[in-house]
């Protein structure tokens, strides 16, 4: 039986599909990664916020945003892999796809160590392509080194308030992947709650008086998915007057697969900061 595995996993890493495939990434930082892997040239289609790296993704024909896919423009570009992702992409529109696609990679990561298991799973869909085990292999040792060099171990609590949207006003809950990034730095987010695996609960609105404006330490305001800047940190500091308001930068805190790396990174510089 075993040998029977091993030869159904050869031919189907030998397949053309899997040699050749037409891949549509509708996951931004997942695009990324797979430029990295060295697939770029195998990406037929991106969402318009697929936008790293420039030089290659300018490219790559655009098929709406990661809620707005335009399913026919898709269809048409007859994709045999399709990349998408829980958090970012319609329930509707996976169900859409699955009636032409051959393969769904569909991906979750909610916390950085998981970006270890991303990059095993876009090996074994991609790895009959040349170069592809080999870069995910160095990725993964990177990864691996910025996980170990990014602990809570010795570092004072600090309670924390992501802003991610305004009006209304919008945070995560301790079971996304931004959460449990930054408690790799023992800064832990409020509200104090779990959204589940999918759904509007992983991104609760916060109410005018809600406790967590008071109670945070300090308020991060990332440039996305909302592009805070510095005309927000006044109004943001009337409602948390006890809190230290602090522009970041929203695609090392948020985006997963290879931008980890410089995430983890990014964010031991912050909670450096005095």
């Amino acid at each position: 039986m075993l040998g029977q595995r091993n030869s159904d996993e050869a031919d189907r890493r030998l397949s053309p599909e899997a040699a050749a495939p037409r891949i549509a990434s509708l996951v931004p930082s997942v695009t990324e990664a797979l430029i990295a892997l060295g697939l770029g040239d195998h990406l037929v289609a991106r969402t318009g916020y697929c936008v790293h790296p420039a030089e290659v993704v300018r490219r790559i024909p655009k098929v709406g945003g990661t809620k707005t896919v335009n399913v026919a423009k898709l269809r048409r570009l007859r994709p045999t892999h399709v990349v998408v992702n829980i958090d970012e992409n319609r329930l509707e529109t996976v169900e859409a796809l699955r009636a032409f696609v051959p393969k769904l990679v569909v991906t979750h990561p909610c916390d950085p160590a998981d970006n270890l298991a991303l990059l095993d799973q876009l090996a074994d869909a991609f790895g009959a392509v040349a170069g592809v085990l080999e870069a995910a292999a160095r990725w993964r040792q990177r990864l691996t080194e910025e996980l170990a060099a990014t602990t809570p171990d010795g570092r004072p609590e600090s309670r924390v308030l992501v802003l991610i949207w305004r009006d209304p006003w919008m945070t995560v809950a301790r079971d996304t992947y931004i959460s449990r990034l930054l408690a790799r730095v023992n800064w832990q987010t409020l509200p104090d709650q779990r959204g589940g695996e999918r759904g509007a609960a992983r991104y609760p609105m916060l109410a005018p008086d809600d406790r967590a404006w008071h109670a945070a330490e300090r308020v991060l305001l990332p440039n996305e998915p909302y592009a805070f800047d510095g005309s927000h940190v006044q109004e943001v500091r009337e409602r948390s007057p006890q809190a230290r308001v602090m522009l970041v930068d929203g695609e090392a805190l948020s985006w997963y697969g290879v931008r980890a790396v410089e995430g983890l990174r990014y964010l031991r510089g912050l909670a450096a900061e005095p």
